[in-house]
């Protein structure tokens, strides 16, 4: 369940100084909800999770490089995660 819930670690500028805080940015399944996705963050990092901001981001037109054509990329969720002081969710 766990693994269905949360799709990736964001690693990006922001994401990474968020985590000097104790605040990860992931992406996750649009349907989730912040329960599900307080308890698949616990489950899968063993980490006790102190709140859930999730947003949902809009895709937009992304034009392909040399050609011409656009394309529209997917939506998709982001939570962003709170945990514990002193624990950590380690980014591979």
């Amino acid at each position: 369940m766990a693994k269905e819930i949360i799709k990736r670690i964001l690693i990006t500028e922001k994401g990474s100084a968020m985590s000097v805080q104790n605040r990860y940015c992931l992406e996750v399944d649009k349907a989730a909800s912040k329960p599900q996705i307080r308890q698949a963050v616990e489950k899968k990092y063993g980490v006790h999770v102190l709140a859930v901001n999730t947003q949902n981001m809009k895709g937009g037109l992304r034009t392909i490089r040399g050609t011409r054509r656009q394309v529209k990329e997917s939506t998709w969720k982001r939570a962003i995660v709170t945990v514990k002081a002193g624990e950590r969710i380690e980014q591979v």
